[in-house]
């Protein structure tokens, strides 16, 4: 039987009552059979061992998708910076995994405890290979010295300074440097994955930023192309009883479009995004294309 849930003894503040309930509502679905079952598969990919862990968590919180299932129960994860066993010390650091079924109760239970770039303390089952651990118990509070010397260290900022394109700074939850620059006299954000290949990236920028009059209009134009039929749709869904809403023309749909961000790799390919001045309710315009072959299809995304 998974150890989920355990029951403490004790008063609880009043602030923390929702966390109760939501735990207490977790262990009666545990007791009900339900979440035993799902870790019951989840689990036959973990050695039988259990260890106390203490372990540091990365930049993003618990996350997970519901499956088409709909039994209300789903995988959920958190990436960990570096674990150790809390009676050994050997230590492990690099890209690891925490890993267990959730819920809707369960969820903001476990992002309240394991919370990004912090120290927990845990029960857990090891992977073969140690890369990725299975969690048995709500996690609490954790303190090493070495893994606080590492949890220093990772939060530390991480930037760099390109020519003509300004200073970049790691985003750790997004996984990419991002930099404020100018758009033909708005804000945008430049965006590089950070394991792209950093030159090609800065120097397709650089192209990209210098022939910005010319890529302006075709990036609209394709969205214009793309999304005026659309934008016309909502515009008449959203319109009042009284009168009929007035024809987005082609020249008001380009023009109101607010360049956003741009994210571009070391294929030339790039991801443009613009804000979408009230066309579909505060969604933005996602527009796709390469240096070589130019903007290629816009779509809005939520």
């Amino acid at each position: 039987m998974f150890g989920f849930w355990k029951k403490k003894g004790g008063e609880i503040p009043e602030e923390q009552l929702w966390q109760k309930s939501a735990e207490q509502r977790a262990r009666e679905r545990q007791e009900a059979g339900a979440v035993p079952q799902a870790l019951r598969a989840l689990g036959q990919e973990f050695l039988p061992e259990e260890l106390e862990v203490l372990a540091v968590t990365g930049a993003t919180p618990f996350s997970g998708s519901q499956g088409e299932e709909g039994d209300g129960l789903w995988p959920t994860s958190i990436g960990l910076t570096a674990w150790m066993e809390a009676d050994s010390p050997e230590l492990h650091q690099g890209e690891f995994r925490l890993e267990t079924i959730a819920d809707n109760q369960l969820m903001p239970v476990l992002r309240q405890r394991a919370r990004p770039d912090f120290i927990i303390r845990f029960q857990a089952r090891r992977s073969e290979d140690g890369t990725r651990l299975l969690l048995l118990d709500l996690p609490e509070p954790g303190f090493d010295p070495d893994l606080k010397a590492i949890l220093d260290e990772q939060k530390k900022p991480v930037t760099f300074w390109a020519e003509g394109l300004g200073t970049f700074a790691l985003n750790r939850a997004l996984g990419w440097f991002e930099a404020e620059a100018d758009w033909l006299g708005s804000p945008i954000r430049l965006d590089l994955d950070r394991d792209e290949d950093r030159e090609k990236c800065l120097s397709h920028l650089r192209a990209l930023m210098a022939g910005q009059a010319n890529w302006d209009g075709r990036l609209r134009d394709c969205a214009a192309r793309d999304l005026l039929e659309l934008a016309n749709d909502w515009a008449s869904d959203g319109g009042c009883e009284e009168r009929e809403p007035e024809e987005i023309t082609r020249g008001q749909f380009m023009e109101r479009l607010e360049p956003d961000a741009v994210q571009i790799s070391g294929d030339g390919s790039f991801d443009f995004w613009f804000n979408d001045g009230a066309l579909f309710w505060g969604h933005s315009i996602h527009v796709t294309g390469s240096l070589e072959g130019g903007p290629e299809k816009a779509e809005m995304e939520g």
